[in-house]
């Protein structure tokens, strides 16, 4: 029973350290040029305090900054919040590998 623990989380390590490069693989088109899934700005006309974040993020990962910003200024705080619970995860993954 510890063999498949030890290996799922294993597994689980490898998914969170692969995840940067899952998420730079994904074709862009749709995300940049694609029609918004926001219900809010689709029912009521107008944005949430979450459009854009999505376009954000993948800015963020390819480096692109001030285009980020534009997309929504709250990437600032979201993003180092996102990489600490990740890097996060990744350590207490770590940690039960180690224990189990």
């Amino acid at each position: 029973m510890q063999t498949a623990t030890r290996l799922g989380m294993i597994s689980k390590l490898f998914l969170l350290l692969l995840l940067p490069v899952i998420l730079y693989s994904i074709p862009t088109d749709g995300i940049f040029n694609g029609e918004t899934t926001c219900l809010f700005k689709r029912f009521l006309d107008t944005e949430c305090w979450g459009c854009g974040m999505t376009r954000a993020l993948f800015s963020l990962l390819y480096g692109k900054f001030t285009q980020a910003w534009e997309y929504n200024p709250l990437i600032a705080p979201l993003f180092p919040l996102l990489l600490w619970l990740w890097s996060k995860e990744i350590w207490n993954t770590i940690k039960r590998i180690k224990t189990v």
